[in-house]
């Protein structure tokens, strides 16, 4: 069973080396992600409001998808994105082996619903690190652009969530849209973008422990 840190400041450390050092972070030596500078992720730990909120899957998962951490393909049209960011638990203790599943429409809008294009699921590092390659998602009538997620700690229920882009003049029309799930995005150096975004998720069995 992984064993988290207990000592609060350890934890305020941790993150505050995340924040301020994302690069020390890094689980590649792409440009994109060496790219990222001073890109602070959001939510931090402790804000308020806490746990990521869930959202609706939309009609377009499939199970199954492919383990990998780039969804890039040969001769794939959009402009590339590197996302990174932690899994954490109410009590700011990163996740181990969370399981972080990814999918999205393409440059135009379009899902692959006959097999498993800008899909793939990943699993976090022992510092609760994920860290995804793909591409910025069209936008199709009524949504703004946007990535499907499902987070999950280890024997611990299914976050499914999405993330949305700053600034996306269809924010404001999507009525599925969440400002508290808006990535922190910039234009990385050399060509493309650079997201970071927390993942925070409800830890059911510290909320047993308490209360027993």
């Amino acid at each position: 069973m992984a064993r988290y840190p207990h000592d609060s400041q350890t934890r305020r450390d941790f993150l505050k080396i995340a924040l301020v050092m994302p690069g020390a972070f890094s689980l590649g030596s792409t440009p994109l992600a060496l790219a990222q500078g001073g890109l602070r992720p959001t939510p931090a730990c402790g804000d308020d409001g806490d746990i990521t909120p869930n959202q609706t899957a939309g009609p377009f998962f499939k199970p199954d998808s492919p383990r990998r951490a780039s969804l890039v393909e040969p001769g794939m049209a959009g402009t590339r994105i590197v996302v990174t960011g932690l899994v954490l638990s109410t009590a700011c203790a990163p996740i181990p082996r969370a399981l972080v599943d990814f999918w999205h429409a393409d440059d135009r809008g379009e899902y692959d619903n006959s097999g498993f294009r800008l899909r793939g699921h990943q699993f976090t590092d022992e510092a609760g690190r994920y860290r995804l390659e793909t591409i910025v998602p069209g936008i199709y009538p009524g949504r703004t652009r946007h990535f499907h997620v499902r987070a999950q700690a280890p024997n611990q229920p299914v976050l499914t969530t999405q993330l949305y882009f700053p600034g996306e003049p269809h924010n404001r029309a999507d009525w599925i849209f969440n400002r508290n799930l808006v990535m922190k995005v910039e234009d990385a150096s050399g060509g493309g973008k650079v997201g970071r975004f927390n993942f925070i998720l409800d830890d059911q069995r510290r909320r047993s422990r308490a209360a027993g």
